[in-house]
């Protein structure tokens, strides 16, 4: 509700103002009131007020000063005035101060219920207005930021948005820092984006994956890291939230190595897996976690293993991980927790591999895996749980594929989006009852045939709008939308602003 202020220093027009309007029905609510002027503007320099009704002809201060003095604190205040003077100098002012309306007493309600019914449509757009700037500037750092850590942006079109964005690069070291939690996604966000609002070289966003990105730019590489990882402490300990889970990139030099530090945050993530009883990850630390010097897992080739994982070649991916077992137990010096920590590594690249093919996350399994792992005595039970490890994986990506059927209509729908599509027509085409086919298609895909043909048509959308400069009418045609408004509001409802506005930030 927005917030409104009478002031008159007739009680009974007060008390009338009270009760011949419905505020709450307007979303209004009255937060006080004042007899003159002057205690009316102390009274606002105490709190946030959005409407300001007042008279013009009172003790102490007049209405027009107040009004004055009040925008110094309220800059976007409204104001309609209340007078018993039908005086055009006071019009004239008042009009110059930017009031909403001026009315003469007595007061007719319809004329004022109308001036407050538009003051509320008003501030309604101001705040919309705000809110989608707000948004926007996001999405343009998420977008900025996120392709500069993958390596994705050119470096001059990345330091004018950075100096737009008004993200600090003036230090030689950065570290990154990843949140993650399973609820309250945004309150998280926006708690940590204040809190880091007294640190100039700190920034936040939200990655491609969803995760909460910290990026913090230092002088000393030491003392930096230090205080990142005590601030993001105390903000775990504030937030109370035991579903948080925080790690710790390494320490790079800007700005040839900004991805190293966001890829080893990401990649200790996995590691809540191994060390489940920890809340916060350094990367620096696993290679000393429990009192253990860390592995060098250079020896193997992580690179083949993700070929033959793709390629779903279970045969060749199991005589690799033997053969890798076999050199490492030769290695001078191994030992069974050496040998351990190999196994969660190699567990932990299944799962991102597997993650990085289906983008969906399988926790369950691969905690059993890790499980398996810590219970395991001998080398022949570690060995014995990653070939079940890599199996289960090859077989997960084996057994997704999906009916001939969805098949051949998400084919049909990535061929044809351009065109008039509809269950009762895919139905017909494929001799398959289009009520059946519907829930068919959401029970496969998880989204209804008609979420996926707009969600599909909106990234083609976006495509457009990124790669050419087609107006936005005939990006709508070209992508399946015939009617301009209706895309409008898809586009806005799968991307949170309008195709112009989303242009314009690229």
């Amino acid at each position: 509700m927005f917030r409104v202020f009478i002031v008159d220093d007739e009680p009974f027009i007060v008390e009338g103002l009270y009760d011949i309007i419905d505020w709450a029905e307007m979303g209004l609510e009255i937060v006080g009131h004042a007899g003159n002027g002057q205690k009316a503007l102390d009274a606002l320099q105490e709190m946030t007020v959005d409407i300001l009704l007042t008279d013009i002809s009172m003790p102490v201060m007049n209405g027009l000063d107040l009004i004055r003095g009040a925008r110094v604190h309220h800059p976007d205040l409204k104001v309609i005035v209340l007078s018993g003077f039908d005086e055009f100098s006071y019009l004239k002012e008042g009009m110059m101060l930017g009031i909403e309306n001026y009315l003469l007493k007595p007061i007719n309600i319809k004329e004022l219920k109308a001036t407050l019914h538009n003051t509320v449509e008003k501030l309604n757009s101001t705040k919309e207005t705000r809110l989608v700037q707000a948004y926007s500037k996001q999405i343009l750092k998420d977008n900025t930021l996120q392709r500069w850590l993958t390596h994705q942006i050119a470096p001059t079109e990345f330091y004018e948005r950075a100096e737009l964005l008004g993200f600090n690069l003036n230090c030689p070291y950065m570290v990154v820092s990843v949140l993650r939690t399973e609820a309250n996604a945004a309150e998280v966000f926006e708690t940590l984006s204040q809190r880091v609002e007294a640190h100039d070289g700190f920034t936040s966003f939200y990655d491609m994956d969803g995760d909460i990105v910290l990026l913090a730019v230092m002088d000393d590489a030491d003392r930096g890291r230090k205080a990142l990882k005590e601030l993001l402490r105390q903000f775990q300990i504030d937030l109370h939230d035991r579903l948080l889970r925080i790690t710790v990139g390494s320490v790079e030099q800007l700005p040839e190595q900004t991805g190293e530090s966001y890829a080893s945050a990401k990649k200790a993530q996995e590691y809540f897996w191994v060390y489940p009883e920890l809340f916060l990850i350094d990367v620096s630390d696993l290679a000393f976690h429990e009192g253990h010097p860390k592995v060098d897992f250079s020896i193997i080739d992580w690179a083949s293993y993700a070929k033959l994982i793709v390629a779903k070649d279970l045969e060749h991916l199991k005589l690799q991980i033997q053969s890798d077992f076999k050199q490492i137990q030769a290695l001078p010096g191994i030992t069974p927790q050496h040998f351990q920590d190999i196994a969660f590594e190699m567990v932990i690249h299944f799962k991102m591999e597997l993650k990085a093919i289906r983008h969906t996350e399988e926790q369950d399994v691969y905690n059993q895996a890790f499980q398996q792992i810590r219970s395991s005595v001998t080398l022949d039970d570690l060995e014995k749980a990653i070939l079940e490890v890599a199996e289960m994986t090859v077989g997960l990506l084996i057994s997704d594929v999906r009916s001939p059927i969805v098949q051949q209509v998400l084919k049909y729908i990535h061929e044809s989006y351009a065109d008039e599509l509809s269950l009762k027509m895919l139905g017909a085409h494929y001799h398959i009852h289009p009520v059946y086919l519907g829930q068919l298609f959401h029970k496969e895909i998880n989204e209804s045939f008609t979420e996926y043909i707009n969600r599909y048509r909106i990234e083609k959308a976006k495509e457009l709008l990124k790669t050419t400069h087609l107006k936005v009418h005939v990006i709508a045609k070209d992508v399946g939308y015939w009617e301009v408004g209706y895309f409008y509001k898809q586009f806005k409802k799968y991307v949170g602003i309008s195709p112009t506005d989303y242009r314009g930030l690229l």
